[in-house]
């Protein structure tokens, strides 16, 4: 199968395809378009040319074709999911909730399309605003560019592109070169749905080549990033004064205070750590238990790990599989063996099979090892104690990233100091840092990124306030 690019409603050809192999079986997928930067500019001029037609689109017609999306979506559930499944190694029951999470999303950027409106401003509240009626109105602000990762393909392209669409802007998206078939597929819906030509376009190949068109090209607007951090500074640094939002990944830690029932959490700490390999951005990294309850957690912990089931990503069982590329296992194993050689103790795991690593539990890990203060985006925890509470969120800010933070305590008081004293874009008393809905704001802080996404909070980012004042 030959995957072509979608620029301007069409399936356009390249002079280059490269191959797409599944990470677990290495079965090839397609053959997937390498964009050249004249399909690149041909895919912003699309959005351009879009762009005056879909801005003057009434939102409720915005709103029915985001709809008509979703209904596609639920009839095609199976078949989405099992794209994700092939194309990033991701467990079919972890790919279909992403698709349940997917459908959502664009559900929300529905309802939202509805309700984007200003406010009114009372400009006499200060001498000289006497006789006015003031008021603001929010408008799209052109074509916005969108780079996705691997690890949501589906979901993460779907908190770019809905708002986006919500909002009256065109998109070029970028999704990532492993996973590009689920953005593929979303724009052959969309197209199915009414969207019209050019609205959404879709190119594929080096990030190189594709994004340095879209950082330097004036016609695109904005860009909304999710990826490393190297690549997020690159972009922040290099694309003028165009709006970019970064969500660049963390390092996220779990503190579980004295008094904690550890039977009762230990299920939803496992799939925090665990699910899709590790490779979540609030995937569960690094833990912080009282001293006084670290034997029985590591106990509980080990012992509910090692239930989980490794194997095919499309065999319903199926809890864990192969990560992205060999390399990230290879670097994972590193990282781990560094540590147990600096003094962590292995507890369980660190074992590989071609593109599998077993979920890996390291106990006493020093704060300046790559496995704790980077981002190992790997099925890799580390267990480390804690006597006083404050103690432990002065390790959890001991990070260059922010992105989010659980705490699991009864304390009302400690509650709302971890609350107050924890610098991370959000604060998860009594579950695990990886628990995400798709309306809520989401991003972070320090190298975790800038700007927000959720619905509501991304067609913010999205949007230009326009004051608009009658003098009576």
């Amino acid at each position: 199968m030959k995957q072509h690019l979608w620029i301007n409603g069409e399936k356009v050809e390249s002079t280059n395809y490269y191959q797409l192999k599944s990470p677990y079986s290495e079965e090839l997928l397609a053959d997937v378009a390498t964009a050249t930067e004249e399909n690149v500019k041909a895919a912003i001029l699309a959005a351009e040319n879009a762009f005056s037609t879909w801005r003057e689109t009434p939102a409720f017609q915005r709103a029915e074709i985001l709809e008509n999306l979703v209904s596609l979506l639920k009839e095609q559930r199976e078949e989405c999911a099992k794209i994700i499944a092939q194309e990033a190694a991701k467990p079919l029951k972890t790919a279909r909730a992403e698709v349940d999470r997917t459908i959502m999303t664009y559900l929300f950027a529905a309802q939202e399309a509805r309700r984007i409106h200003g406010e009114t401003i009372p400009l006499d509240a200060a001498p000289g605003g006497e006789n006015r009626v003031t008021y603001t109105v929010r408008e799209p602000i052109g074509v916005i560019a969108a780079i996705t990762p691997f690890n949501f393909p589906m979901n993460l392209v779907a908190h770019k592109v809905g708002p986006a669409l919500a909002a009256g802007n065109t998109v070029v998206l970028k999704p990532a070169s492993q996973t590009p078939l689920s953005a593929y597929k979303i724009a052959e819906l969309l197209h199915e749905a009414g969207l019209p030509k050019g609205v959404l376009n879709v190119v594929t190949g080096s990030g190189r080549v594709v994004g340095d068109v879209l950082m330097k090209d004036d016609r695109v607007k904005m860009i909304t990033f999710t990826g490393s951090p190297e690549v997020g500074k690159h972009i922040r640094e290099n694309a003028g004064l165009k709006r970019v939002t970064l969500e660049l990944g963390s390092n996220s830690a779990l503190i579980i205070d004295e008094n904690t029932d550890i039977d009762a959490i230990i299920p939803r700490v496992v799939t925090g750590a665990f699910s899709f390999q590790g490779q979540v951005c609030i995937s569960i990294q690094r833990i912080y238990v009282h001293q006084s309850l670290f034997e029985k957690f590591v106990d509980a912990f080990t012992r509910e790990t090692a239930k989980l089931k490794i194997g095919d990503p499309l065999d319903e069982t199926t809890d864990l599989s192969a990560m992205i590329s060999l390399g990230d296992v290879d670097r994972a194993k590193s990282w781990i063996e560094d540590a147990v050689g600096n003094g962590a103790t292995l507890a369980y795991g660190n074992e590989t099979d071609k593109g599998v690593l077993k979920p890996t539990i390291l106990l006493n890990v020093p704060s300046t090892e790559k496995i704790s203060c980077q981002e190992v985006f790997a099925p890799v925890v580390h267990v480390n104690t804690f006597n006083d509470f404050s103690e432990a969120l002065e390790k959890v800010n001991d990070s260059e990233y922010g992105l989010q933070a659980g705490v699991y305590t009864s304390n009302l008081q400690r509650a709302f100091q971890a609350v107050k004293q924890l610098h991370v874009g959000g604060v998860m008393i009594n579950d695990i840092p990886t628990f995400r809905v798709d309306h809520m704001p989401y991003g972070g802080v320090k190298l975790s990124g800038m700007g927000r996404e959720g619905i509501k909070y991304a067609i913010e980012e999205m949007t230009e306030i326009k004051l608009v004042s009658f003098k009576l």
